[in-house]
């Protein structure tokens, strides 16, 4: 570098042998990481710069000049790192609503971002000659205003009042806690979490999508002190203002760990006032492609990791100390150890927008993808891969509805007994309310004993009449202290970004909503102490029964010195018998302390091996995998659990198999095929993905036979027997990916085309959610896609709502709640219409001719001057179905 440098004229200065002495000289650490500079290290190498480059020695720092470089920075920042990239420079930002699209109108926004950074730097140059000059923004650019695409008024419920509309299951009572009224920044919560000190923590987004550059109210991290006696608000205050799209949080050590894409910060409040005074960034480099993708649902496993996701649009590209860049397309689950900063892909899959994952009382976790409310169970798919991602991987619930936007596992001795453990799924649309199933483990029968199965429980936990409570969006519920449940309500009127313009004024920035619900017919339990409680009173708090209570306990002891806790845990784990079942809950607790702490236990991880318990089992060889680059001979631990009896600690050791390398990879390799005949469904998923990974390595090579990679036949969807020429089929290829892609055909339409049609609201027997593709029965094709495809064309192109009669079903009522069929036209080019309704055309047992780009073009110009979607009505009367069909 030096050398080019010198060949072009460009000044150099070679930091290394400088900063080699700062940090043997340091008293305290000048990273976060390893590699990325603090504060600390920020001012040190600061003035070793100013002296290479000016020498002479760098003066003290001006307060006043800092200041004003930093309301600058603030100001570029929102301009470069602008949320919602992908709706203003993607696919989407040439959609126009109502005349108008994202890219112009937030292009004008930008616009005024670089006017107003360019008037904070006339102030840095005065704040530099001693002057003082507060930047004046009244030469911004005139803001463009967009028109509402609903036009009728928009009516809000108060938080009393819906609860006239809410039903519950009999038993269960809920109670108005809170809104807008009586917390003023109780606005569009996102995210909740319960501290150590019983507290009810917030965040909330007034500015969804994103904020503008003249924003006044920002987004807020907002804290509730809550009534012991009635569960009511009490007090709040902000624990952190002017943020922008907190999307997440989690609290670390006496701190709170925070997103606010692209960054993970954790702040802390060091003088006791309350608010945050104090912040390090832990994380950069997560994508902000699409706001309500990002990162977001922060949780922590039972070890401690953290795990968050983002979506579909993203490109998050992570500087590691270990790893390099950590790189991914598209959605993921990430886990993150603050304790280390090591940082992983958890799952890479197709994921549209996963957004809620949780933790059972054994440590196996559920990941759901919001969009389509899929739910799937984590071990199976969470192997690791090198690069690229996961596919075709089964879902462990067939859920009523979608979207989903949260979930919880219902872990509370205030509910009924039958109820411990229920899976609890949150429903915005069509459904507004939330779910409930049950989970047990898969059998032999269903070829899923390996993992856990999902059966929906009748009624749901609670559920709006949204003919009536339209603005009813459950976005969260979490267990309490006392045991109750805690729901927090969005309350928007407005659902999706593809749907409306990101800046729709119909976007709500005004309302929020917080429920309570209880079992008034059983006690509520009594709050555990848990702040400031001395290392062996929290040791104990790891015998509970509720999953809330052991997790803030393990927060609380991580403010305790590691090396006191984990003697206090070893000491504490002597009273119980590794060899009893009934204790090895409690010794894979100690186990996890450990882990929480960053401390290798072989014995104890060796004995819980052993455990008669299979949950047990497995989840010591999941800490096996983390920490397997401390512990000697970690393969051979792992390949001994690919030969126990339980498909469970089976699966868990096939996944562990997939971390390893070098000269470890043939051991993995022939230990792996060893369940090469596997039935059970999810462990012959991640033996095909494990495979293909070790076939990867270049130590794999000639180790893995390409026919193990292959996917089981069991189904087949499309193309149908007809013979496709080249052309065709490239064009069939094409539409099955448009079909797929996120907020398009397979999320209403589902992959098997057959669409759902059962309806959330059991009280309708004869509503569906939405109507299938496939063929008919007793006819040879569907009539909605058969015969000229102008007709299927323009659905395409401009949507349909209105009610339709459909194989015995109605469907489109939206007033009932029903599903409007979303317009596409200004989204997808003609080969994509003509693609897309090709692969529909040939699959699920449709044997009909392709559509061509040329068919498109011309329904694409006989309608453009429509801009309204169709009604059944009238695209029958334009294009009736086939005479006697």
């Amino acid at each position: 570098m030096a050398e080019v440098a010198k060949a072009n004229g460009v000044q150099f200065v070679d930091l290394f042998p400088t900063s080699q002495k700062l940090f043997a000289a340091a008293k305290s650490p000048l990273t976060i990481n390893g590699i990325h500079l603090n504060a600390e290290g920020d001012k040190a190498l600061a003035a070793v710069q100013f002296q290479a480059l000016f020498g002479q020695a760098a003066p003290a720092v001006d307060a006043k000049v800092l200041a004003a470089v930093n309301d600058k920075s603030t100001e570029w920042h929102h301009r470069y790192r602008t949320v919602d990239q992908f709706n203003i420079y993607g696919q989407r930002s040439r959609i126009k609503y109502e005349g108008i699209d994202n890219a112009t109108v937030i292009g004008r926004e930008l616009a005024n971002r670089d006017i107003k950074a360019a008037n904070r730097d006339k102030s840095i140059w005065a704040a530099a000659q001693g002057k003082t000059l507060v930047a004046d923004d009244a030469n911004l650019l005139p803001y463009l205003s967009v028109p509402p695409n609903r036009k009728e008024p928009v009516p809000y419920l108060s938080g009393e009042e819906q609860l006239k509309h809410l039903t519950l299951p009999e038993g269960c009572k809920i109670e108005f806690i809170a809104d807008e009224t009586t917390v003023p920044e109780l606005i569009n919560p996102v995210q909740m979490n319960f501290d150590t000190k019983g507290r009810l923590w917030l965040s909330v987004w007034p500015n969804y999508p994103e904020t503008t550059p003249t924003t006044k109210n920002f987004d807020k991290l907002l804290v509730l002190d809550l009534d012991p006696k009635t569960g009511k608000v009490a007090k709040s205050h902000v624990f952190l203002d002017g943020l922008n799209c907190p999307t997440g949080f989690q609290f670390y050590k006496d701190g709170v760990i925070l997103i606010q894409s692209p960054d993970m910060w954790y702040v802390r409040d060091t003088d006791g006032d309350g608010k945050a005074d104090w912040k390090e960034k832990f994380l950069s480099g997560m994508d902000a492609a699409d706001s309500h993708h990002e990162t977001n649902s922060i949780c922590y496993e039972p070890g401690g990791a953290l795990y968050f996701s983002d979506g579909v649009f993203h490109r998050t590209q992570v500087e590691t100390f270990d790893r390099g860049a950590v790189r991914n397309t598209n959605g993921a689950i990430y886990r993150y150890e603050p304790q280390t900063h090591k940082f992983s892909r958890y799952v890479p899959y197709g994921f549209a927008n996963p957004h809620g994952r949780v933790f059972d009382y054994w440590g196996n976790d559920i990941i759901t993808d919001a969009t389509g409310n899929a739910n799937y169970f984590g071990p199976g798919f969470s192997g690791h891969l090198d690069s690229g991602s996961h596919s075709g991987y089964p879902q462990m619930w067939n859920r009523p509805s979608r979207p989903c936007p949260g979930t919880a596992i219902l872990s509370s001795r205030h509910f009924p007994d039958d109820w411990q453990g229920m899976f609890l799924n949150t429903n915005v649309i069509t459904y507004q309310g939330i779910f409930r199933a049950k989970l047990s483990p898969g059998s032999e029968k269903t070829k899923d004993a390996s993992g856990i199965r999902g059966e929906t429980v009748e009624p749901g936990l609670v559920k709006a009449d949204n003919t009536k409570a339209g603005n009813f969006r459950p976005s969260g519920v979490a267990v309490a202290p006392d045991g109750s449940l805690y729901v927090m309500d969005w309350s928007q009127m407005l659902i999706g970004h593809l749907q409306h313009h990101l800046r729709d004024p119909n976007r709500d920035h005004a309302h929020g909503r917080l429920y309570r619900i209880t079992f008034p017919s059983r006690p509520l339990l009594t709050p555990k102490k848990i702040d400031g409680e001395p290392i062996e009173a929290l040791l104990e708090l790891l015998k509970e029964h509720e999953d809330n209570v052991r997790q803030r306990a393990k927060i609380e002891l991580h403010k305790h010195d590691s090396a006191k806790v984990i003697a206090a845990t070893q000491k504490w784990a002597k009273q119980f018998d590794a060899s009893k079942q009934a204790d090895a809950h409690h010794l894979l607790e100690a186990l996890w302390v450990h882990q929480w702490h960053n401390v290798v236990n072989l014995d104890l991880i060796k004995a819980l091996l052993k455990s008669p318990e299979y949950n047990a089992r497995a989840q010591a060889l999941r800490v096996v995998c983390y920490q397997r680059d401390r512990i000697p001979d970690a393969i051979d631990l792992v390949v001994a659990g690919t030969k126990d009896e339980s498909p469970r600690v089976q699966l868990e050791a096939v996944r562990a198999l997939s971390f390893f390398n070098g000269a470890d990879t043939a051991k993995a390799v022939a230990a792996a095929l060893t369940l090469k005949d596997s039935k059970d469904q999810y462990i012959s998923y991640c033996l095909r993905e494990t495979m293909k990974q070790l076939g990867s390595l270049p130590e794999g090579k000639g180790l893995v036979d390409p026919k193990a990679l292959q996917k089981p036949k069991d189904i087949e969807y499309g193309p149908s027997d007809k013979k496709l020429s080249k052309a065709d089929k490239k064009l069939y290829d094409l539409g099955k990916e448009v079909y797929h892609r996120e907020a398009l055909c397979v999320t209403c339409h589902q992959a098997d085309g057959k669409g759902i049609d059962s309806f959330p609201d059991k009280s309708k027997p004869t509503f569906g959610s939405y109507p299938s593709l496939a063929k008919m029965t007793g006819y040879p094709t569907n009539p909605w896609i058969d015969g000229d495809p102008t007709r299927a064309i323009k659905l395409v192109l401009n949507g349909m709502y209105g009610k339709m009669t459909f194989n015995g079903k109605q469907y489109g009522d939206v007033a009932a709640g029903q599903a409007a069929m979303t317009p596409l036209g200004q989204m997808l080019k003609d080969e994509e219409v003509a693609a897309v309704l090709t692969y529909v055309r040939q699959s699920w047992g449709n044997n009909l001719p392709p559509v061509t780009a040329a068919q498109v073009k011309k329904a694409r110009e006989a309608n453009k001057g429509r801009t309204a979607m169709y009604t059944p009505e009238e695209i029958l009367k334009e294009h009736p179905f086939p005479t006697g069909k």
